[in-house]
């Protein structure tokens, strides 16, 4: 009884919306605007609510109002409820017409360079009333994002389940980093080559305070040897590759790079193995939330393009296991010897 009669029959979607609006406004004067509605109304819905709530929702202040720890708390509330009712709306417009749709979608840096743009090419080529939203960010702020319900879903290179157990990840493939120079680069014309010999030439390297450096760090750190000395160092890739497409300069390129977006500049994968572990690309996605029904068609279109990178990793790590296998039977035959 208590439900019904103090929340079920006075606490209203309309009221919620408007409460949503005067957060996001931070003013109730700029809600009215946005709302189409009188500043009196703003405020009477407010209040109507706070008393069928029986807490304050909003403090107000000489330059807005700002919500207060249990205005936060119904906030998340509404939030929810507005993005499961609008992926109940996408549901059943994709029930009766699975042609049209929308998917938000967010991506890690290094993703967005080849890889997504790819799977986004083919997809609206086959569904060209799909309208698709891609935003570039870094892990942090995509599951950020997607507590926000500002995204569908995102890829990344770094599992979500560090940023907390509410989401869940999916894995698609896993990422390596290769050396790769310019086509008229005297390196690319080697057929075998040491790292160490290229310890010495001008490398253009990402800051190493990031998931990405301290990998690298990691990797050289654990195979004895000191990291080459960059005369660049930048995050962007497009400078990187820019520089490397000069002729001059070596760099290392997530294996997504190499194969989807390089191949808009003459740029070569040197054959040098090197000591560092790959980085799983996954699909993360807020738990116990409504999937979008446009979502199923990027992930599997996503899958489809990703077969062959998943299918050189497994090369790769049967040549490495080949290597070590040899190498351990060197060692026994010296022992025995």
């Amino acid at each position: 009884m208590e439900w019904t009669d103090r929340i079920g029959r006075r606490v209203k979607l309309r009221d919620l919306h408007v409460l949503l609006a005067v957060a996001q406004s931070g003013s109730m004067a700029r809600a009215a605007e946005r709302l189409a509605i009188s500043k009196p109304v703003i405020s009477k819905t407010i209040s109507e609510l706070e008393h069928a709530l029986g807490v304050r929702l909003l403090d107000r202040t000489s330059v807005g109002v700002e919500p207060t720890a249990y205005g936060r708390a119904f906030l998340t509330c509404g939030t929810a409820v507005f993005d499961d009712l609008r992926r109940g709306v996408q549901e059943i417009e994709y029930l009766s017409d699975p042609t049209v749709g929308e998917l938000r979608i967010g991506a890690a840096t290094p993703l967005t360079v080849g890889l997504i743009p790819t799977v986004l090419a083919r997809l609206t080529e086959r569904f060209p009333r799909i309208v698709f939203h891609a935003v570039e960010a870094d892990s942090p702020t995509l599951c950020r994002m997607l507590r926000e319900r500002t995204i569908d879903l995102a890829v990344s290179r770094t599992g979500g389940s560090i940023f907390g157990d509410d989401f869940a990840t999916d894995h698609v493939f896993e990422e390596r980093l290769f050396v790769v120079a310019a086509l008229d680069n005297p390196w690319s014309r080697r057929r075998k080559i040491e790292l160490t010999e290229l310890m010495d030439q001008p490398w253009t390297m990402p800051e190493l305070d990031n998931v990405v450096g301290r990998l690298i760090v990691e990797g050289f750190r654990s195979a004895g040897m000191a990291l080459p000395t960059a005369r660049i160092v930048s995050n962007s890739m497009a400078v990187r590759m820019r520089l490397v497409a000069t002729g001059r300069f070596l760099t290392l390129l997530p294996s997504s790079i190499v194969h989807f977006g390089a191949n808009r500049l003459p740029l070569k994968i040197l054959p040098v193995a090197l000591p560092l572990r790959s980085q799983p690309a996954q699909i993360i996605t807020l738990k116990d939330r409504m999937p979008n029904a446009i979502a199923r068609l990027f992930v599997d279109e996503l899958r489809v393009v990703t077969q062959p990178l998943r299918q050189d990793a497994a090369a790769t790590a049967k040549g490495w296991r080949a290597r070590a296998s040899k190498r351990k039977v060197g060692r026994k035959a010296q022992v025995s010897g």
